[in-house]
């Protein structure tokens, strides 16, 4: 029986890791649950799993959530605040954490799991993106498990060989194939891309996500991170990682072996697979997720990304080249513009000329520890939101 912390229990991410665990209660039990503001979905999860703990980050849902929990007569503790992320994330009993809060609001839990040994699930891609060098200290000194839930990351960890100790060479590898769908604009013409509405930009081909997930899918941006995040997670240098554009998403990535080999990983768009393989690693287990059917898929294609359509993959090659701050830098403007974006105060086009404009304008810095990575964070966020309004 493991015991789970869920950070971001409301999102995407959380439901299907509430999904995965609700079909095997003899193996998970919910310690904590936590969210942003979202108190009605959060009460159904408290009603449903029995958490010890539920932590919002908003005060107003958090006494909504207290009252409604009285209510429902549940022992469950509301706690208030980024420090009770924190706090339940290191709690004595917990097994495992999945890092499920999208931005760099779920860097601060994440990095304190790590410092407490647990195993992290990690789905926050922007904690290795803002502070890899920092985490991966962390869970190195700590001896954390550490796995990746990101699917592409994920199939990535499963094509490698058991065991991979981070030296693609030693291990004969030749280089990481990093899938990307290309997302709602891949054949879009470059003309209308101007006046992309928010909406279209949330309306994913293949993947159900958020809405900030899928506006960096749209921009690409989200290949561009998880550039980086392969990085941190393998070792890999960004001359190591193609991105291939193929959008079936039914190969989630491949490794390419020196021997002329290709592993990949495929299966469903769902991300319940990689869930489930995290949570039960290193046996599996049932996920609900339906089989691939190969006949129906019949064929699946490949592209080289066009860095012209998509130039925040661009930009976040550059960010990981240029190292230390950059690439904080990079996550810090890039969360700014596409807020702005989903606000409709900027267009589409414009996220990453803010992006672009705001790496331009900082100086990169070494990353000695969090507080580097904090500074920079919030020197790239007023820098944004300056070159929004002169927009």
């Amino acid at each position: 029986m493991q015991n789970l912390v869920i950070l971001g229990s409301t999102g995407s991410i959380g439901t299907s890791t509430l999904d995965v665990v609700a079909r095997h209660p003899d193996k998970f039990n919910i310690v904590a649950l936590t969210a942003n503001r979202q108190a009605d979905l959060l009460l159904r999860q408290c009603i449903q799993f029995k958490p010890r703990y539920a932590v919002l980050l908003d005060d107003a849902a958090t006494v909504q959530l207290r009252q409604w929990v009285r209510e429902a007569g549940l022992s469950t503790e509301v706690l208030s605040g980024a420090e009770a992320l924190e706090q339940v994330s290191i709690l004595p009993e917990v097994d495992a954490v999945m890092a499920a809060i999208v931005g760099a609001a779920g860097l601060r839990p994440t990095l304190a799991a790590a410092h407490a040994g647990k195993k992290i699930l990690l789905a926050n891609k922007e904690t290795l993106v803002m502070a890899g060098n920092v985490f991966m200290d962390a869970v190195r000194a700590s001896g954390s498990v550490l796995l990746p839930i990101d699917s592409e990351h994920n199939a990535i960890f499963q094509a490698l060989p058991r065991g991979y100790d981070g030296d693609l060479a030693g291990n004969g590898v030749r280089r990481i194939l990093l899938t990307a769908s290309g997302g709602p604009f891949r054949n879009t013409p470059l003309s209308e891309l101007q006046n992309v509405t928010p909406e279209q930009a949330c309306a994913h081909p293949n993947w159900v996500m958020g809405r900030k997930i899928s506006v960096d899918s749209a921009s690409m941006m989200n290949k561009g991170l998880e550039v980086i995040e392969a990085h941190w997670l393998f070792n890999a240098g960004a001359d190591d990682i193609q991105v291939v554009v193929h959008p079936q998403s039914v190969i989630h990535s491949l490794v390419e072996y020196v021997d002329g080999s290709v592993l990949a990983q495929l299966g469903n768009p769902d991300m319940r697979t990689p869930i489930a393989y995290g949570l039960a690693w290193p046996e599996r287990i049932d996920a609900g997720v339906a089989p691939l059917d190969l006949f129906k898929v019949a064929t699946m294609s490949f592209t080289a990304p066009d860095f012209e359509r998509f130039p925040c993959l661009a930009l976040a090659y550059q960010a990981l080249r240029a190292a230390g701050t950059a690439p904080a830098i990079l996550n810090a403007a890039n969360e700014v513009a596409v807020a702005a974006f989903l606000d409709k105060q900027i267009s589409f086009l414009s996220i990453p000329r803010v992006i672009e404009a705001v790496l331009d304008a900082l100086s990169v810095n070494a990353v000695g520890n969090l507080d580097d990575v904090l500074g920079a964070d919030d020197e790239a966020r007023r820098a944004a939101q300056q070159k929004i309004r002169q927009t």
